[in-house]
């Protein structure tokens, strides 16, 4: 007999031609093979197999291993190969096949009883309780005519829907819906009616498969082959029941199975292997010999040829080995078992048995070889790495990149194959290309690191390059890996490709940047590519290192400003707060805007072009004062400075802005260094319907920015800062000084209607802008601008005289001074105005305080200080001040009027006039002035002499007047007391001449009521039980509750003691004269 030949061809229809020159497939020992032992005896096969003649089939099933024999019965293995269960399934007969799905079992046999096969149908996971054996659904005759035919294959689909049985007519029955029959009836002859799937008289039926329903392919197909055609039958859905020739090659008995996955069947002819779909043939592999079966274990095909006689001029080197190891290899036919692994095209085992081969059963993961004589072996697979160990010293890792992918491996062991392989050809030495794209496989597993390494070559610096870039697309690079990417391409001066990685990657929709964005921004600034910095930074809203490049690196001033106006009063705060002061240096006059737009707009910036006049600008400088916090004492930075806005002369910018503001986007590597708010992912929302509509939730209100913000940019432009603190008042809160009396200055407005103000912040914004202001007002101009030109200064300097005017400036202080609106600091004021000499405000500030004594003191050291006329302004400010209440004040100016002779006689008539109002309004009183006109030789008495004989005249005409008051007060007290004695004196009558009732006024009759008080009444006009005067009842009991207050307040301390220190003797005198510190008598107080 021929010996088995293997090869490979690509093309099935010339597989028969090209056999003998196809290349031969790789052969590899990935198998072991073991004998299985009986569990009770290990030195013999299982029990089971000892009578092996008779035993007629063997399949695998989810339940165990199932052996049927010539007599009928059916034993159940378990992975021992012990019988579990056996029964008889067919009396007098043998079982031919078996097929198991979902734990039910059919089998095909035949009776002595029957002539026709019979069909049985058995659940194995329920046992009969009498027999043991499993529980028979099914039983009955397959017969289409007088005549039987053998049946020579049956198939199951996965679910038991479908079973197919060929017969050797060429006929094939199918049972459709056969999994409903079981279910819906218990009758055993209970069977759909089979469906006659296919006819071919001439051409036995050798092999049928189910092709189950996929997603691409939802319909069931039944794979037909005869000895001389592969059929397809669609079994279900539209078109069911057509049947189409796939292939007109066919297979012998036992040579059909489907491959491992289900899709196609596989044919196994004497001169190649086929693999049909339902389209048609497909793959081909070329493989020479007789085959007598076929079977499918895992990914694996397993072909076992039929006996023949073993030559040393084989073609396979299997049977060359074993002749080479026999003594007397022509003894004997033997049986060559052949695993294909036909996806990775190489032979995974082949080993030859010289006692024949039984069967071939799958199960377990492992294939089981039953030989003629009983023996039972077992190929049990080697571990994937001791397979891809060998691949790897046969230098064949493409074939173990599929073997990898055939077995299902991981990722990391698959990156690890590529790893090897990579490193293969690395050490080889030639290509590099072909290594880094093994490389770039392991991108995720092996570090970084261990590539770069090996790449930082300048020779090889492309590769890297591309390394890199693969592993930024992936978002797996580090800072490092942008740096090391970056810098290469600065170094290889290959702009183009730094615009690919930095602009196409950039515009990528993903979640997340391929390259850290930090990084990439750093690397391109210090290497001098400011446009691509700056595009990176701008792309992904970097803004404060966007404005960093604009103008620390390129210097673009008006691009920044532009940007910065894009951003929003949001972003802009906190980049103006560190870039304002060197844009103020270069673009003084719009930076100046934009601040102003900052303070006062909570909109949006973006401007557009309008008319408006022109504003003057002129430099100012500043000397030390009280803003030294923003260290303004040095010199200005830049002195010829362009145009800038004037104080006095230029108009506020114009407040109609028309404004557009820019989405925001955030990206997980490039957020806005102001975290911007996220939107948009893509993703579209359903329309809602109209019941569902709701308005959307009002914006939050926008929030003014603090001017105080910015008060440092200024510090060498105090030009600008005046015109943006005048701004910003006018516009915030509708305050000015210009084109107002003094005095006239009134609060327009609280802020811009619609922003939202936190009263507190807004009132000290207030403060510190009018405090700011009012020391410039004070400090400009100042004497390097009063003075003339100085070396090296432009000629515009000299020009500041007239635009900071010292008195128009000192007019807009006492402006801001006069107002009883304008939130300013007084405290600050007085500071500012006692710093710089402004007297005006120090006077008016000390009025507004209520601090009149301090007027008078300045007024007085200022006379001591040579001023002729302050000794009148002290005098005009007494007769302002003294008479609104401040009494206080006289005595002060006596002392100063009396202290020099000079003064006393340039206002001797003034200090008359003094002492007449004094006298006039009791200010002091006469010892007091004797003691302040006393204190020194100055004043003599004859100045006061007719004032001091007034005073005592006075005095005595008071006395007398005081002991008159006395005397009639005594004697009433004496009338009162003698009258208290009559009364109480019960032995003295008392006679009563009243005529007239004191109530109705009516002439008195009888009966008549007469009180000691000398009222009398008719007895009817009086109540019932009246006991009292009732015209002095109230008048007592006025006076009870007097004394009885009087009383009680004896016990309050605290209020007497308040009384004392406010009045002093007075209260003490008060207290005597209620009683309050006479000892308190119980038995008076009614």
């Amino acid at each position: 007999m021929a010996s088995n030949s293997t090869g490979l061809t690509p093309n099935g229809s010339a597989a028969a031609a090209s056999a003998s020159s196809a290349p031969p497939w790789r052969q590899f020992s990935f198998f072991d093979v073991k004998p299985v032992k009986d569990a009770q005896d290990l030195d013999s096969p299982p029990d089971v197999f000892k009578a092996t003649p008779e035993i007629s089939t063997v399949v695998s099933s989810s339940v165990g291993v199932l052996v049927a024999d010539i007599h009928g019965s059916v034993h159940l293995l378990n992975r021992d190969f012990e019988s579990i269960n056996s029964w008889i399934a067919h009396v007098g007969g043998r079982v031919t096949h078996m097929v198991e799905r979902l734990g039910v079992l059919v089998t095909l046999g035949e009776e002595d009883t029957v002539r026709p096969p019979l069909i049985k149908i058995w659940d194995m996971h329920h046992n009969d309780k009498k027999t043991g054996a499993p529980v028979l659904l099914r039983s009955t005759k397959i017969q289409l005519s007088n005549r039987p035919h053998p049946v020579t294959t049956l198939a199951a689909s996965a679910n038991l829907s479908h079973l197919a049985i060929g017969l050797a007519d060429g006929t094939v029955l199918l049972y459709r819906h056969l999994d409903q029959s079981l279910s819906t009836s218990n009758s055993l002859t209970a069977l759909p009616k089979p469906r006659t799937a296919h006819e071919s008289p001439t051409e036995p039926i050798t092999g049928l498969g189910f092709r189950e329903p996929t997603e691409e392919t939802p319909n069931l197909y039944l794979f037909i082959v005869t000895t001389n055609r592969v059929l397809c039958y669609q079994a279900s859905g539209r078109g069911s029941g057509s049947n189409t020739v796939v292939d007109e090659i066919g297979a012998s008995l036992g040579c059909a199975a489907m491959d491992w996955k289900g899709r196609g069947v596989v044919v196994a002819r004497e001169e190649a292997i086929y693999v049909c779909g339902t389209e048609g043939r497909g793959a081909c592999y070329a493989y020479e010999g007789n085959k007598s079966s076929v079977h499918t274990h895992l990914n694996y095909l397993v072909i076992v040829s039929p006996p023949f006689v073993a030559s040393a001029s084989a073609a396979s080197a299997t049977v060359r080995n074993f002749v080479a190891r026999s003594a007397n290899p022509t003894d004997s036919d033997i049986t060559k078992v052949t695993v294909f692994d036909l996806e990775n095209k190489f032979v995974a085992y082949s080993g030859t048995f010289t006692e024949g081969v039984r069967e071939i059963v799958s199960q377990w993961g492992q294939i089981y070889v039953l030989t003629m004589d009983g023996q039972l072996l077992s190929l049990q697979e080697k571990s994937t790495q001791e397979k891809l160990d060998t691949l790897y010293r046969k230098a064949l890792y493409p074939l173990a990149l599929n073997l990898a992918k055939t077995q299902d491996l991981d990722e990391a062991s698959v990156a690890d194959i590529h790893k090897q392989y990579g490193d293969h050809l690395y050490a080889k030495g030639d290509d590099y290309d072909a290594a880094m794209a093994q490389f770039i496989q392991t991108i995720g597993h092996l570090q970084p690191s261990y590539v770069i390494r090996k790449f930082l070559d300048a020779q090889r610096i492309h590769n890297l390059v591309t390394y890199l870039q693969e592993l930024h697309s992936l978002g797996l690079a580090n800072a490092d890996h942008t740096t090391l990417l970056l810098n290469t391409y600065t170094k290889l001066k290959d702009v183009q490709r730094l615009d690919s990685f930095i602009k196409t990657e950039s515009r990528k929709d993903s979640e997340e940047l391929p390259f850290d964005l930090d990084t990439a921004i750093r690397v391109c600034r210090q290497a001098g590519y400011f446009e691509h910095a700056g595009y990176l930074a701008k792309k992904y809203e970097r803004h404060e290192d966007y404005l960093r490049i604009q103008i620390e690196d390129a210097g673009k001033y008006s691009e920044a400003l532009a940007y910065l106006r894009k951003l929003g009063p949001e972003a802009a705060e906190s980049n103006l707060a560190r870039y304002g002061r060197a844009m103020l240096e270069h673009l003084p006059e719009e930076t100046t805007q934009l601040l102003i737009d900052l303070c006062t707009s909570s909109g949006p910036l973006v401007s557009e072009p309008e008319e408006t006049s022109p504003a003057t600008v002129k430099v100012a400088s500043v000397t030390p004062s009280y803003l030294s916090y923003l260290a303004i004492n040095r010199a200005p930075a830049s002195i010829g400075a362009p145009t800038v806005l004037s104080s006095d002369t230029a108009t506020p910018p114009s407040p109609s802005i028309k404004t557009v503001k820019p989405d925001s986007h955030s990206h997980s590597r490039g957020d806005s260094v102001n975290e911007v708010s996220r939107s948009g992912s893509g993703a579209s929302t359903p329309p809602a319907t109209a019941s569902a509509i709701k308005p959307p939730p009002p914006p939050p209100a926008p929030k003014l920015l603090s001017p105080r913000l910015y008060f440092a940019h200024f510090v060498d432009h105090m030009e600008q800062f005046v015109v943006f603190l005048e701004t910003v008042a006018q516009r915030r809160w509708k305050q000015s000084v210009d084109d107002r009396a003094p005095g006239q200055i009134g609060t327009w407005g609280k802020g811009r209607e619609g922003a939202e103000i936190d009263e507190e912040e807004d009132r000290k914004d207030q403060v510190a802008v009018w405090n700011t202001l009012l020391e410039l007002y004070l400090t400009l101009p100042t004497p390097r601008m009063l003075g003339t030109k100085e070396k090296g200064l432009p000629a515009k300097l000299s020009e500041k005289k007239s635009i900071f005017d010292q008195s128009v400036m000192r007019d807009k202080a006492m402006r801001v001074l006069h107002s009883g609106n304008i939130p300013y600091d007084p405290t600050h004021a007085l500071i500012l105005c006692s710093t710089h000499g402004f007297t005006r405000g120090l006077v008016l500030l000390w009025e507004k305080s209520g601090m009149y004594e301090d007027v008078l003191r300045f007024w007085m050291d200022r006379d001591k200080a040579g001023d002729a006329t302050a000794s009148s302004k002290v005098i005009e400010a007494l007769m302002h001040y003294g008479p609104t209440g401040h009494p206080h004040l006289y005595p002060l100016v006596l002392r100063f009027l009396t202290s020099t002779p000079e003064l006393l006689g340039k206002h001797e008539d003034d200090l008359k006039g003094i002492l007449e109002h004094i006298d006039e309004e009791g200010i002091m009183p006469p010892l007091g002035v004797i003691q302040v006109l006393s204190r020194n030789g100055v004043a003599s008495v004859g100045l006061v002499k007719e004032w001091l004989m007034g005073r005592i005249k006075a005095a005595k005409e008071e006395i007398q007047s005081d002991k008159e008051l006395t005397n009639s007060y005594r004697l009433e007290t004496e009338a009162k007391l003698k009258e208290v004695t009559e009364l109480a004196d019960t032995s003295r009558p008392k006679v009563f001449h009243v005529l007239r009732c004191s109530r109705c006024s009516g002439q008195l009759d009888l009966p008549t009521v007469h009180f000691m008080c000398s009222h009398s009444y008719h007895q009817r006009c009086l109540p019932e039980h009246e006991t009292e005067c009732p015209k002095c009842a109230q008048e007592h009991a006025v006076i009870r509750e007097i004394r009885n207050n009087n009383f009680r307040l004896a016990d309050q301390h605290d209020i007497f003691i308040s009384e004392v220190q406010e009045s002093g003797f007075e209260a003490v005198a008060t207290a005597f004269s209620r009683g309050i510190l006479n000892t308190p008598r119980t038995d008076e107080v009614v």
